[in-house]
């Protein structure tokens, strides 16, 4: 039987909020952060074009776990677009297909926000990550096929209108749910106004539940990350080591803030050991719920499990290092 090869890096947990810079790919920074951080794991729960700049929460470690239900949090977009241009992409990476000279006014653009805004159904772009017949819709587009993208439903929660440019182009701001892509927006946007449009600036400005006061850029992080080792040099204990790792391991969001949404269960030491193993537990306290599908237990104020409550009794589904 093949034996498994040693874990390399430091078993870091917490979550990173990227403000990634425009020209990077999402896989590109997740590598990025956990090279600087020497993290064991790491993964990002959104991903972000490399034309689009903004928050782009990477989990480390245990935070890889709640991945899920950041994915599932409302993110916040600001976004340009032009208008006189219908695009391949939807942004500025695709070839011109259709042109107009009519530019929609102001008036004209806040009479539509309406038809934008709550539940709607929206068809995806053909440069996408959405799989048709198991195959990539970009992959597929890039091979020149014109693919069919059924429409799906999303939910907008707010769409405004921040300024007019110059130029001409308008400045929208956008609350919006899982799977709403900002590009589909700007697409149909132009072909309702009749002028077409492209998005030509997108910055992500909050996932929940971050927001920008999280963010921190590549420059800071670089800063406080400690030198690597030279492999030349004898290798430092594995305490001194980590040591090295506090001015960046200080940028990192608890692990269990990305369950804010969950109702917060407060247990004793024993009773999280248990957990630990597996095993439910009694909860106890005026506040503690009866019955929830999901909830989060924390002891002393560090996350432990999620389980469920059944009849007073917490159950754990996915366990979290001590």
């Amino acid at each position: 039987m093949a034996r498994r090869g040693k874990k390399k890096g430091r078993p870091v947990s917490g979550w990173l909020i990227l403000d990634k810079p425009v020209g990077m790919g999402s896989t590109d920074a997740v590598a990025k952060i956990k090279w600087l951080f020497q993290a064991e794991k790491a993964g990002h729960a959104g991903t972000l074009d490399p034309l689009a700049s903004g928050m782009l929460p990477i989990a480390l470690g245990e935070a890889t776990k709640t991945v899920p239900y950041v994915m599932d949090g409302a993110k916040v977009y600001r976004f340009t677009v032009a208008w006189g241009e219908e695009r391949s992409t939807d942004d500025l990476e695709g070839p011109v297909t259709k042109t107009s000279d009519k530019r929609p006014s102001d008036a004209e653009i806040r009479a539509l926000l309406p038809k934008y805004t709550g539940v709607i159904m929206q068809t995806p772009p053909q440069f996408s990550a959405i799989k048709i017949g198991g195959e990539r819709a970009y992959d597929l587009a890039r091979e020149g096929e014109s693919v069919d993208i059924p429409a799906r439903e999303i939910e907008i929660g707010r769409l405004d209108l921040i300024e007019t440019t110059a130029d001409g182009r308008s400045v929208f701001e956008t609350e919006c749910g899982k799977g709403t892509y900002v590009r589909s927006l700007a697409r149909d946007m132009g072909r309702d106004l009749d002028c077409f449009g492209h998005i030509a600036e997108l910055r992500r400005v909050e996932v929940e539940p971050f927001t920008a006061e999280d963010f921190v850029t590549l420059e800071e992080l670089e800063a406080a990350a400690p030198p690597k080792p030279d492999p030349d040099q004898p290798a430092l204990a594995l305490g001194n080591w980590n040591d090295r790792f506090d001015a960046i391991d200080a940028y990192l969001v608890d692990t269990g803030a990305a369950l804010e949404c969950l109702p917060q269960i407060a247990i004793t030491d024993d009773a999280a050991a248990k957990i630990r193993l597996g095993n439910p537990v009694i909860i106890r306290g005026r506040d503690a719920p009866v019955e929830a599908e999901e909830a989060c237990a924390t002891a002393r104020g560090k996350l432990v499990a999620i389980g469920a409550v059944e009849a007073g009794m917490f159950k754990p589904k996915r366990v979290f290092a001590g």
